[in-house]
């Protein structure tokens, strides 16, 4: 089987941009054998092949990825790992108790497993932090959004804090919000600096790790499945796919998933007099209250003192965008700054980019063995730091015979719902988050 695409993520990933040379792991060359081969090096497959080794010390593992570590979109995503729900779609990203119990549940095993992986490597606080996020409010809208999910919070019996205008100055410089509602159980990552210290901490004897090494071709062949790339190939008996929307382009989940963008930009460095004049506290994370609104970070450290916007979403099925799209989404991240920032009229933004999100329309993954041997773990639903590592860690487990609870819950969901044809699935999947950006307002 021809592999029909491959990645291509417009701009540059700005976290492994503002961070040191990076290791380089060499492209495969030549034919190789495995017992194990994971392609795609983002969150599900690092965890893969983590719980991997765990499950099976002795055996051999070999690991793709088509670009460079962290410069796909694991890279890519403004570096919250959130356990409670958090659907795009909902008005107040929850729905259903029992749902939304198994969901908590999930997302907070993800978290646990990447939090067990940053102490067994010794990633810094910088790299992965329990610092909880804030839903930010910037309108009478957003304040109900909040009050809302707020007693959706109580009923769930997950602890909460509704902060004030007040608080919500303080903690980011902005007198642009009206109120916040802070949840502590979310995590917050330097995406690329978690990413790369996963990597790092996976080298061994038995583990090979590739990049700029793209599948182009995946085949079974007298019991084993062959992933031909373009120096190379690589002969194993079972396959991990951790390629998120990319599943599709391997000939599975066909017009199951819906190829989003979301897109960013990142401020220059600050200097001593702009980050005094912006004052607050020099970490911190805000999701808007309204799901298409603004999300932003203050993010200082390696790299200096930075702020990132991020709003914004696209219905791409063709897994691209142009430049010119980048361009004209970056005015509208300048107008949030701006208006969120003014006392920073001078402060820039150095990089912009686009990150792919891989939807199911039903808010499920794609997940499971999709043939004999080959294991999904894919469509994160807007969630890849946490349901990526979740999905990757149980895949192993999975693969391995290896029973949970965990693992059930997972399968137990039922199968990414089809997609109707284009371009009605085109025109209204685009109509709707258009309108609901109108709608989110202030927020955006």
């Amino acid at each position: 089987m021809k592999v029909r695409r491959l990645p291509k993520d417009p701009g540059p990933a700005a976290w492994n941009a503002i961070l040191p040379a990076q290791t380089h792991y060499p492209e495969l060359s030549g034919p190789q054998s495995s017992d194990w081969l994971v392609i795609g090096a983002g969150f599900a497959g690092l965890a893969a092949t983590r719980r991997l080794k765990q499950l099976r010390p002795g055996d051999r593992i070999t690991l793709l990825e088509a670009r460079r570590i962290a410069d796909g979109p694991a890279g890519r995503n403004t570096g919250f790992m959130i356990d409670l729900p958090h659907d795009l779609a909902s008005e107040d990203y929850g729905g259903d108790l029992e749902q939304d119990r198994k969901q908590t549940r999930l997302n907070r095993a993800g978290i646990d497993f990447a939090r067990q992986t940053a102490e067994e490597y010794g990633l810094s606080s910088e790299a992965f932090v329990q610092s909880g996020k804030i839903n930010a409010a910037a309108s009478e809208k957003g304040l109900k959004h909040n009050s809302d999910y707020a007693a959706h919070l109580v009923t769930l019996g997950e602890a909460h804090e509704l902060l004030d205008a007040s608080a919500m100055n303080e903690l980011t410089g902005s007198n642009y919000y009206r109120g916040g509602l802070f949840t502590p159980g979310a995590v917050m990552i330097q995406p690329a600096l978690f990413v790369r210290g996963l990597a790092g901490g996976l080298g061994s004897n038995l583990v090979s790790l590739h990049e700029q090494t793209p599948v182009t071709g995946l085949e079974r062949k007298d019991g084993a499945w062959i992933a031909t790339t373009p120096k190379g190939s690589v002969s194993a008996p079972k396959v991990i796919l951790a390629v998120n929307g990319h599943a599709e382009s391997f000939g599975y989940f066909k017009r199951r998933l819906m190829h989003v963008f979301t897109y960013a930009s990142m401020t220059r460095a600050m200097n001593g007099e702009e980050v005094k004049a912006l004052g607050g506290q020099p970490v911190w994370g805000c999701t808007p209250a309204d799901p298409m609104g603004t999300t932003v970070r203050r993010i200082s450290g390696t790299g200096g003192d930075r702020i990132v916007i991020r709003n914004r979403f696209t219905y791409d099925p063709s897994m691209e965008v142009s430049d010119r799209r980048i361009a004209a989404v970056g005015r509208d991240h300048d107008r949030a700054f701006a208006s969120r920032f003014p006392m920073l009229a001078g402060v820039g933004m150095e990089y912009r980019w686009g990150g792919r999100l891989c939807l199911s329309r039903n808010n499920v993954p794609a997940f499971g063995e999709v043939d004999s041997g080959l294991y999904a773990a894919c469509c994160q639903n807007g969630l890849g730091t946490a349901k990526g590592t979740l999905a990757g860690m149980l895949a192993a487990e999975l693969a391995t015979d290896t029973p949970s609870e965990l693992l059930q819950d997972l399968l137990a969901e039922a199968p990414p719902q089809s997609l109707p044809p284009e371009p009605v699935a085109w025109l209204g999947a685009n109509a709707v988050i258009r309108w609901g950006e109108l709608k989110a307002g202030t927020e955006l």
